[in-house]
């Protein structure tokens, strides 16, 4: 676990690309931004992952994890440093921090996610993914909660973040150079190409496994927006009380859910572990539907807890699944995380045209059904 520490740092730096999420509405507020431009924001840092993530996995295969994890720092840097040093002068300013944070996010994500298999003891990857995903979390959080700090308790303004999310890319920065990645390749290995990254898709099964990453982020971003909405529209709750209580729940299950992967993949395998999360996913959602607040409330729990472990175990059983291709695969993966920019959109448009927030809980519905088939595909093809 020691060897790993560096690891699971970035894994924290990775979280703070997440900000973009509270900053659409204290951005707007600064800015006196309309609904479209604040929403620019978020369209930013996610649009990076459907450019750069194919081409970062090629780059990687010829300079090797450990130098795209510390490009992926670096790009994360500078984009922290410019409104620490810089300060806010204009809107497009903004952006461009918010541009390079995805950037960074994304290398981190294409290399972070494999050489987590290369520092790994034998059989933990799947465990060691699951913990790094819940201190991603970890940092994820910090980006509503540093500025509520901030504010209250120092009466600085929520401009602070950067400073101390600069300290801390530093800090990972610095550690990451100490480690010990064995970047060789099999004999037989052939440099891999943007040609030969996409001709991956061709493989049936590869191909099932980064849809279910699209479906997966889709539904989580679709069900964290949704949850606020939907206890206005069902329930008549001040989404500005304690509609967003809904979400903090959805957010701290998914946390907890993380570490308690991290815990449960010590003794039970991964393909199975991913069959048992499917379905509590899908019994959370089918509880939305049920006319209970309490319950309804609670699903909210256990959503999130299903949730958890679903993008650490799709990406371990692939990439275990074919290592000579850890690479590519990391691009492809990370690329469908852009399902988030589409998934939410249909949701809405699902709701509207049906009347109903409750409604469009089908959507997310849909793509778990999804990921609960692909569970069920890979525990056939299981070994014995």
């Amino acid at each position: 676990m020691s060897r790993a520490f560096p690891v699971f740092l970035a894994f924290l730096a990775m979280g703070f690309a997440d900000a973009t999420g509270p900053f659409v509405g204290l951005a707007r507020e600064q800015f006196k931004l309309s609904n479209f431009e604040a929403q620019l924001i978020a369209f930013m840092g996610f649009v990076m992952f459907g450019i750069l993530s194919v081409p970062m996995g090629v780059l990687q295969d010829k300079l090797g994890k450990k130098a795209i994890l510390m490009l992926g720092l670096a790009i994360m840097l500078i984009g922290i440093l410019i409104p620490a040093i810089f300060g806010f002068s204009t809107f497009p300013m903004f952006l461009v921090t918010v541009l390079f944070l995805g950037a960074g996010a994304t290398t981190l994500q294409v290399a972070g996610n494999p050489i987590m298999r290369d520092v790994s003891e034998e059989g933990k990857y799947s465990r060691n993914l699951s913990l790094g995903q819940f201190v991603k979390a970890i940092g994820s959080l910090s980006g509503p909660l540093i500025p509520v700090i901030a504010a209250r308790y120092y009466g600085l303004t929520w401009q602070v973040i950067f400073p101390v999310y600069s300290v801390a890319v530093i800090i990972t920065l610095l550690a990451v150079t100490t480690l010990k990645v064995k970047e060789a390749h099999s004999p037989d290995h052939k440099p891999t190409t943007l040609a030969s990254c996409l001709a991956l898709m061709k493989n049936g099964y590869v191909a099932m496994m980064v849809m279910a990453i699209f479906f997966y982020v889709g539904a989580e971003v679709s069900v964290s927006a949704g949850i606020p909405l939907y206890l206005k529209d069902r329930f008549d709750v001040d989404i500005n009380k304690i509609g967003l209580l809904g979400t903090g729940l959805f957010f701290l299950a998914l946390t907890i859910g993380r570490f308690s992967g991290g815990v449960i993949l010590n003794w039970m395998k991964p393909k199975p572990f991913f069959i048992v999360t499917s379905l509590l996913s899908v019994a959370g959602l089918l509880g939305i539907f049920v006319p209970s607040k309490p319950l309804a409330v609670a699903s909210f729990f256990v959503i999130g807890f299903g949730f958890a472990n679903i993008f650490p175990l799709v990406f371990s059983i692939v990439v275990d699944s074919m290592p000579e291709n850890a690479n590519a695969l990391s691009g492809l993966m990370v690329t469908a995380i852009v399902g988030a920019a589409f998934v939410p959109p249909i949701m809405g448009l699902v709701s509207d045209s049906l009347g109903s927030v409750q409604l469009g809980f089908l959507v997310p519905l849909a793509a778990i059904l999804y990921i609960t088939w692909t569970a069920l595909m890979n525990l056939r093809g299981a070994k014995a």
